[in-house]
């Protein structure tokens, strides 16, 4: 799996339509994608999934309000597919690329987090884009196992991981291994081991623990740490005590500290620093400066009007220096439990 700053063909993303992610602050959204789109078309293709004509006509009325199109009409393509939500990070295809420069697609099962039921349609988006681009498709399958569980498809998203590239792999324990909104249950952390190594061709994978405060999918370390080159790797930090983030990124940054790369050699851990809570109907939301986009020279941040803002993106400006750093604001789009990382996924030359 291609590191996320490599040259990419194009970013897919589902625009958005289900309203139960955002309720009673739905309007805006479509106004924050197309802000997202007007950047990315910029750099390179953007691949948009629209539920039908009648959809794609409502997202074009409004990146033509945006002023995206037509200015950017030969840089946009619309798929007519339907879907259940628009986290195209978790649900849709996860590329990999061989030695001869051949891209493939990698069919890991979605089931909706292990906690909602609406994620059928979501599944079939990765077999769907394969047959669209006419690459080749691996279904990751489990083998049965001697402990008695049964071959089946192993349950993944792409907001679970991050990769450097060039062997390594980061996730948490949370995620991938805890029994609560269990995406694997019945096996073991070697078996997950194995298959990310088999179909991802990692040769290391970094356990960190838990994710922050507010993480509907009870874990994602897009939310938390995220490789910005081979040995670098920026790790959200909260000095303040008494936050309730506080512990659990207290232990992540530890971990992280005595981590190494395939030759045994420490990483370079930048900290980034969190927003302010962000608050909606008396719920705490995974607001974070780490969910970030890479795509083609360009690193799209979600800001959120908060005194921090300007820290982070300083920090993720000294930490890639020859990247564009373009702020994205998200107030209205973390209600969704989701940023600009989570609704997109990138697609390698």
């Amino acid at each position: 799996m291609p590191a996320e700053w490599e040259p990419m063909a194009a970013t897919w993303m589902v625009w958005p339509h289900n309203r139960t992610d955002w309720p009673g602050n739905f309007e805006p959204i479509p106004h924050v994608y197309a802000e997202i789109v007007r950047h990315l078309s910029r750099v390179g293709r953007v691949e948009l999934v629209v539920n039908d004509e009648a959809h794609a006509k409502r997202a074009q009325a409004v990146l033509e309000f945006a002023g995206v199109l037509p200015k950017a009409a030969k840089k946009i393509r619309f798929h007519e597919w339907k879907m259940n939500r628009g986290w195209t990070r978790d649900s849709g295809p996860i590329f990999v690329k061989n030695k001869q420069g051949e891209v493939a697609v990698v069919n890991w099962r979605f089931n909706g987090w292990a906690k909602y039921r609406n994620w059928k349609l979501d599944d079939q988006l990765p077999e769907l884009v394969a047959r669209r681009l006419n690459v080749r498709r691996f279904d990751a399958e489990f083998e049965a196992s001697p402990s008695g569980a049964k071959a089946r498809a192993m349950v993944l998203e792409g907001g679970s991981i991050d990769v450097n590239g060039q062997g390594l792999l980061l996730t948490t324990e949370e995620c991938l291994l805890s029994p609560v909104q269990a995406r694997n249950p019945g096996r073991s952390q070697a078996e997950i081991e194995e298959m990310l190594a088999r179909y991802l061709g990692v040769e290391k994978i970094l356990w960190l623990g838990r994710g922050i405060v507010g993480d509907d999918t009870h874990g994602h370390v897009d939310d938390l740490a995220r490789f910005v080159d081979a040995r670098t790797i920026v790790a959200l930090h909260e000095p303040n005590r008494s936050d309730k983030n506080f512990e659990m990124l207290d232990e992540n940054l530890k971990r992280l500290a005595e981590m190494t790369d395939i030759n045994g050699a420490r990483l370079e851990i930048v900290r980034l620093p969190l927003p302010s809570p962000v608050i909606y109907n008396k719920q705490r939301v995974p607001a974070s400066y780490a969910n970030f986009y890479i795509f083609n020279g360009l690193v799209l941040v979600p800001v959120f009007n908060d005194k921090n803002d300007r820290i982070a993106l300083n920090t993720l400006a000294e930490a890639m220096p020859k990247h564009e750093i373009v702020p994205i604001y998200c107030g209205d789009l973390i209600w969704g439990l989701g940023a600009i990382h989570c609704m997109t996924q990138q697609q390698p030359v």
